[in-house]
C-alpha cells in the first residue's frame, strides 16, 4: 500500500458520532471527507474543524439517493484516487413505541432507506476504490437492537430491523470481498446526541473511540464481525 496520505470518508458527519469521528480521524493523521445532506450545516462543521488545522473537507452527499451517491464516488476518485476507509454512519430514528404492524409503512420504509440502502449504496458505490489498491476498511455503525435476540421484544421495530439488515450486509460483504479490505460492524451505545437523547450517558467522542480503532487494523484483523467497546458481540 502507497505511503500517500490516507483517506477517509464518513457520511453524515456534520454533527453527534459522525462529527466526533471525523475530527479524530484528523488528528490521527488521515485527510478526511465528511458528508452531509445539507450543505449549510456540513460546511459549517468543516469550517469548525479547519480552525484547529485538520486536515478536512466537505462533500454533499444524500445516503437516500442513489445518483448523489455515484457523483460522490466518481468526485472522490477524480480528487484522491483513492478512498481507505469508509464509515457508514448516517442514520434516522423514525420510530414511535408501538407494534411494527402498527406503524405507518412509511416510517419502516424510510428507516430502510437510510440506515440499510444507504449503506448498501454507499458500500457499493465506493468499494471500486478500495479494490482498485487492495486494500480498505469499512465501518457500519449498528446498533445492539440489530443483535437477533432484540426481534424477541416488541418496540422500536424499524429501527431493530433497518440494523439487524445492516448486520446482515456486514456479514454477507466480508464473505465476498477480497484483498486486505475489512469490513465490521459497531454498536456505540447510548449516545447523548440529536438520536440518542440528553439523557445518553455515552458522549459522542467516547462512541468514536470505540469505532476508530477498526480503522487502522492490520490484515490480520477481524472482518465481518459486531463490536461493542472493541469486543465482539454476538450477531
Amino acid at each position: 500500500m502507497s505511503k500517500e496520505k490516507q483517506v477517509a470518508l464518513v457520511t453524515g458527519g456534520n454533527r453527534g458520532i459522525g462529527y466526533e469521528l471525523v475530527k479524530q480521524l484528523a488528528l490521527n493523521g488521515f485527510r478526511v471527507i465528511l458528508t452531509s445532506r445539507d450543505p449549510e450545516t456540513g460546511h459549517a462543521a468543516v469550517q469548525q474543524l479547519k480552525e484547529s488545522n485538520l486536515d478536512v473537507s466537505v462533500m454533499v452527499m444524500d445516503v437516500d439517493n442513489q445518483e448523489s451517491i455515484r457523483q460522490s464516488a466518481i468526485t472522490v476518485n477524480e480528487r484522491y484516487g483513492r478512498l481507505d476507509v469508509l464509515i457508514n454512519n448516517a442514520g434516522v430514528y423514525l420510530d414511535e413505541n408501538e407494534k411494527l404492524l402498527n406503524l405507518e409503512p412509511s416510517i419502516l420504509e424510510g428507516t430502510m432507506a437510510t440506515n440499510f440502502f444507504g449503506a448498501y449504496h454507499v458500500i457499493r458505490s465506493f468499494i471500486s476504490l478500495m479494490e482498485k489498491q487492495g486494500y480498505g476498511r469499512i465501518i457500519n455503525v449498528s446498533s445492539e437492537y440489530g443483535a437477533m435476540s432484540e426481534m424477541s421484544y416488541q418496540g422500536v421495530g424499524a429501527y431493530k430491523l433497518s440494523k439487524l439488515a445492516l448486520n446482515g450486509l456486514t456479514r454477507l460483504v466480508a464473505a465476498e470481498i477480497k484483498g486486505d479490505i475489512k469490513i465490521n460492524a459497531v454498536d456505540p451505545g447510548w449516545v447523548s446526541s440529536d438520536m440518542g437523547g440528553p439523557s445518553a450517558p455515552r458522549t459522542p467522542k467516547q462512541a468514536a473511540e470505540s469505532i476508530l480503532w477498526l480503522a487502522t487494523i492490520g490484515p490480520e484483523g477481524p472482518s465481518g464481525k459486531f463490536f461493542r467497546d472493541g469486543k465482539q458481540i454476538p450477531w
